[in-house]
C-alpha cells in the first residue's frame, strides 16, 4: 500500500469515491438485497428469471472487484475503462428503461459525476508521472 502514500489527496479522494460507488452498487442492490430494478433491467436481455438472479450475483461480484481495482490501480487505462463502462450503462438504461432518467439521483447524474471523477483521476495520474524526482 506504499503507492497510496505517493498519491495526491485529490487522486486518493477520486479513487475512494469511485471505489465506494462501484463496491456499494455491487454489494447492496445486487448481493445483499437484490433490487427489483436490477432484475427488471437485466430481464430485458435475459429471458429466464432464475438466470437473471444468478447473473446479478456475478455482476455484483464483478462490480466489487472493479471498485477495488479502481482504488488500487496505478494505470490510467482503468479510469478510461470506467468511463467506457459508465457510457455503456447509460446507453443500456436509455434503450430499455428511459423513464429512469426522470427519477431523482438518476443514472445520468450519477454516471456523469463518476466520469468526471475518472477524468480528474486521469489528470492526477498524468501529473504524478510527469513529476521528476529531485
Amino acid at each position: 500500500m506504499s503507492f497510496l502514500s505517493n498519491q495526491s489527496p485529490t487522486l486518493l479522494l477520486c479513487r475512494a469515491a469511485l471505489a465506494f460507488s462501484w463496491i456499494y452498487q455491487g454489494a447492496v442492490p445486487k448481493l445483499v438485497c437484490q433490487s427489483r430494478g436490477e432484475v427488471d433491467l437485466l430481464g430485458h436481455v435475459i429471458p429466464v428469471y432464475q438466470w437473471v438472479c444468478e447473473a446479478i450475483l456475478w455482476i455484483g461480484a464483478g462490480e466489487i472487484l472493479f471498485g477495488l481495482l479502481l482504488f488500487f490501480a496505478v494505470w490510467s487505462w482503468v479510469f478510461w475503462l470506467n468511463i467506457v463502462a459508465l457510457i455503456g450503462l447509460l446507453l443500456f438504461v436509455a434503450l430499455f428503461e428511459p423513464a429512469m432518467y426522470t427519477l431523482p439521483f438518476n443514472p445520468l447524474t450519477l454516471n456523469l459525476s463518476l466520469m468526471a471523477l475518472s477524468l480528474v483521476a486521469i489528470i492526477e495520474i498524468k501529473k504524478n508521472k510527469n513529476k521528476t524526482p529531485a
